[in-house]
């Protein structure tokens, strides 16, 4: 994570990879991770069918000829775009791959603010006045990514705030990836309600998932995408594969045989998922308690393997040492936590602002003993690497909150 270069900020090469569970590979998964060949482009049948009986399980039917597959969801994101062409429209922040990737193509990308409870999906108000603002400077906005189950901001929107969104950007004619990467990774999936848009506006919403999410390593690419079920889904699938071939964007046979087993949830990958998202959990929520007693801003995590935090409150103090904004914000924090904290530039934030995304992966253990401990302790929290990492973390927020109550200007 940290700059080799001492000049610029944020060059595309020093983006913060996807967060990652920081546990071992289960048995049965690394198992299945056979074969010296590569797929055809897009993936080959039995990755499509175990695609298609995921989703439909979370009540989003698919077909085959509906669904393709991709070596990453970078490359499955730069193909949709290429395919739709125009001006492409992302919420504020938003994952840190989505920009680069379009920009790779030299299409125009813009920012729209989102709802205040929560990240990953744009305030319809905003949408429409951007959209509009847009094509009135000679722009073509065509595209709309949005992510309902967030990365950065471990939030997950309301379905009437994505009700309203999508309302606003079918009104406009904007065709909708919807990322559900971290679907799977709710932290209280029986009292939070995720409503994805494909089942509110079917025919103009492509869903992506990065299966980093919920099943492999990070270093294990794949990522599915199911189309809309109609003749612009059609027409949309082939323009991809026509891409990915020109990319030579092919997943690894054993890649995709790994993904594959994980799309058919045996009780191996399900108990797994169960068991790593209560402890990610456990872990973002005793991290958000650190940074919030420690002066900054968060939301509270409701998804994934972080938490997107607003040092604001703690400028005088971060002044001191130097850090006047989030690239300065990353270099401290990575030095003085020892693990990757990517500042808010890096998601689209304003690099004056002072916000940073904190992973939980990191806090599990340094070595893969102390990571399965945490994953099998009843309460992982009290265990001694664990209980030491929060310890630091809530130390260094607690010694810039002293700070900058100490700094404060007298009244």
């Amino acid at each position: 994570m940290r700059r080799t270069d001492p000049e610029g900020h944020g060059p595309v090469r020093y983006g913060p990879p996807i967060p990652g569970q920081g546990l071992p590979v289960p048995p049965g998964l690394a198992a299945a991770a056979v074969g010296a060949h590569t797929e055809p482009t897009g993936g080959g049948p039995r990755l499509l069918d175990a695609a298609c009986a995921y989703w439909a399980r979370r009540g989003l039917p698919a077909e085959r000829h509906r669904t393709a597959a991709a070596p990453g969801a970078p490359a499955l994101l730069l193909a949709l775009t290429a395919a739709l062409g125009g001006d492409v429209l992302v919420p504020l922040p938003c994952a840190a791959w989505w920009r680069p990737t379009a920009r790779l193509l030299g299409t125009s990308v813009f920012h729209v603010a989102t709802s205040a409870e929560c990240g990953g999906v744009p305030d319809p108000y905003a949408l429409l006045e951007t959209v509009r603002r847009v094509r009135a400077e000679g722009g073509d906005p065509r595209l709309l990514v949005l992510s309902v189950a967030d990365d950065p901001t471990a939030t997950v929107a309301p379905p009437e705030v994505v009700h309203e969104t999508i309302e606003a950007a079918a009104g406009e004619g904007l065709h909708l990836i919807s990322d559900e990467t971290w679907r799977d990774t709710l932290h209280q999936p029986h009292d939070t309600v995720l409503l994805s848009p494909a089942e509110m506006l079917p025919d103009r919403v492509t869903v992506m998932t990065d299966l980093a999410g919920p099943f492999l390593p990070p270093g294990w690419p794949a990522a599915i995408a199911r189309f809309p079920d109609n003749d612009t889904g059609t027409r949309l699938r082939d323009r991809v594969l026509d891409v990915l071939t020109a990319l030579g964007a092919r997943l690894a046979t054993p890649v995709a045989e790994a993904a594959a087993y994980a799309l058919g949830e045996p009780e191996e990958i399900s108990l797994r998922l169960t068991e790593s998202v209560r402890l990610h959990a456990r872990v973002a929520a005793a991290a958000h308690h650190a940074v919030v007693t420690g002066g900054a801003l968060a939301r509270p995590p409701q998804t994934g393997r972080h938490l997107y935090a607003d040092l604001g409150p703690l400028r005088p103090a971060l002044t001191e040492y130097g850090v006047g904004d989030a690239q300065e914000l990353e270099d401290f924090l990575t030095a003085r936590l020892g693990m990757p904290a990517p500042g808010g530039h890096r998601f689209g934030d304003d690099l004056g602002a002072l916000r940073v995304r904190l992973a939980t992966g990191p806090l599990l253990g340094a070595t893969d003993e102390e990571r399965t401990a945490s994953l099998t302790s009843l309460e992982p929290l009290e265990l001694p690497h664990v209980e030491s990492a929060l310890t630091l973390l809530g130390s260094v927020f607690d010694d810039l909150r002293d700070d900058a109550r100490r700094w404060e200007s007298p009244r």
